[in-house]
């Protein structure tokens, strides 16, 4: 495989396109879109984002200690590409309309807003601020998970592939496309289970094993 060599690059994709909301405590709210976040802790359960010290939910997040991490669906991608490009310091992104509304809903435990749209909801109260360079990384607690109902099949099992989630890849928003395999899917458990293992050799009528390659 020939290879070109380029400078260090963020091309490490896709990755979550999701909406970060938050408050000051004052009574002002803010939501933006966020691709630098993921889950790095799973007991406790913890997730982080990166944002710039400039975004105006930077301070926010500082000042409260708090977020909901919201994730996005193919319904949603318009308003989610509007919260990422306008600031919230010069435009109420809860009070837009039509494809890019986003209904504010309370939260279960934090005091910052949920996105009502969106099929699942982390709300997350702050551990760590790491400072790291042209942004800052956010590590926080997950202290509710919040999740539409609509997931949920009939034992009540959650099923991911029915929010149609959204990811981001070099500048473009994706639907995350069809299944290829699940997790263990390689194990050898599996495998048993898939009838993977070499099956037995058929017998005769009277019970003597064929031989595959020589009988008549």
């Amino acid at each position: 495989m020939a290879r070109v060599y380029w400078k260090p690059s963020n091309l490490l994709n896709p990755v979550p396109a999701v909406l970060i909301s938050c408050t000051d405590g004052e009574g002002n709210d803010n939501v933006m879109t966020a691709a630098w976040a993921g889950t790095v802790c799973s007991d406790p359960v913890k997730v982080s984002v990166s944002i710039r010290k400039s975004r105006h939910s930077h301070a926010m997040i500082m000042k409260t200690r708090e977020f909901v991490m919201n994730l996005t669906s193919e319904e949603m991608v318009r308003a989610v590409d509007y919260a990422g490009i306008y600031s919230g310091a010069k435009v109420d992104k809860f009070d837009l309309p039509g494809q890019l509304h986003m209904t504010k809903e309370r939260a279960h435990v934090v005091n910052a807003p949920c996105v009502a749209e969106s099929p699942l909801c982390l709300e997350c109260k702050v551990t760590q601020v790491l400072e790291l360079g042209s942004h800052d990384m956010f590590i926080a607690e997950v202290v509710s998970t919040d999740v539409d109902e609509r997931l949920l099949d009939e034992n009540g099992t959650l099923d991911l592939s029915r929010a149609k989630l959204i990811a981001y890849s070099h500048g473009e928003y994706w639907t995350l496309g069809r299944k290829v395999g699940k997790f263990g899917f390689t194990s050898l458990k599996s495998e048993k289970d898939n009838n993977l293992k070499e099956k037995k050799q058929p017998k005769d009528y009277k019970g003597r094993k064929k031989s595959r390659l020589h009988h008549k």
